[in-house]
């Protein structure tokens, strides 16, 4: 997943985002409003994280003052980004304010990360309308355990192949755009190109034969997951 960490604690968010790192996930994060508001407008996400205690704009003409008005803001253009909102305010009136303007889920501080990671799995999965197994062919992905096995038997993929094959298996059968799986796979330190993600793919390609899934290219669009024998298509 590619998430938005929005946290003004310097502390805090260092260790969030290596947390989330380790589990796999890309991080962008943000310790303003403004810098948050601008990723946001910018680039899509799977899911954000928002502290509500953000301190008020210095912009004098900014209507940003605090994270509950960055989430209406976002939900008044329409954007649906599951939202899970992590704050120190945790009083029952506090919880409503920040679900009545938006968010998907609330959670207090203090917390456990893996609890976090586990709230964003299930906001993405009830977004997306899927589950956390899916199968074609032989091969197989369990998105909670993060293991990719062909017959039962696991597959080791490097870092950025897993994440290649991640987005085309959730589900399998829809069309990923290059776009789409270079926006995934890239943060605003470090951007994925068209030759490393063809890399990628023409590898993933040939680890696959044998499987029952291949990967398909259709020109102009992208790519699909399916059922095939593997190899080029």
């Amino acid at each position: 997943m590619r998430i938005l960490l929005v946290e003004d604690d310097p502390v805090l968010r260092e260790v969030m985002r290596l947390s989330l790192r380790d589990a796999g996930h890309r991080v962008d994060e943000a310790g303003t409003l403004e810098q948050a508001a601008h990723y946001w407008r910018v680039q899509p996400f799977d899911a954000v994280l928002l502290d509500l205690n953000l301190p008020q704009s210095e912009a004098p003409d900014s209507p940003l003052a605090n994270g509950l008005s960055l989430l209406r803001e976002a939900r008044a253009r329409g954007d649906r980004t599951p939202v899970l909102v992590l704050t120190a305010r945790n009083r029952t009136d506090e919880r409503i304010a920040g679900l009545d303007a938006g968010a998907d889920d609330y959670l207090g501080k203090p917390f456990e990360l893996a609890e976090v990671e586990a709230r964003l799995r299930a906001l993405v999965r009830r977004s997306a309308g899927t589950d956390d197994i899916f199968e074609i062919g032989r091969l197989s992905l369990d998105r909670k355990a993060r293991r990719v096995a062909v017959g039962g038997v696991p597959m080791d993929l490097p870092a950025r192949e897993f994440e290649v094959l991640w987005e085309l298996m959730t589900p399998p059968g829809h069309v990923v755009s290059k776009r789409a799986l270079s926006d995934k796979l890239s943060d605003f330190s470090e951007a994925l190109g068209d030759n490393a993600l063809e890399a990628f793919i023409s590898r993933l390609r040939k680890k696959l034969g044998g499987s029952g899934a291949r990967i398909r290219t259709l020109r102009g669009l992208g790519y699909v997951l399916e059922r095939g024998d593997g190899g080029e298509a």
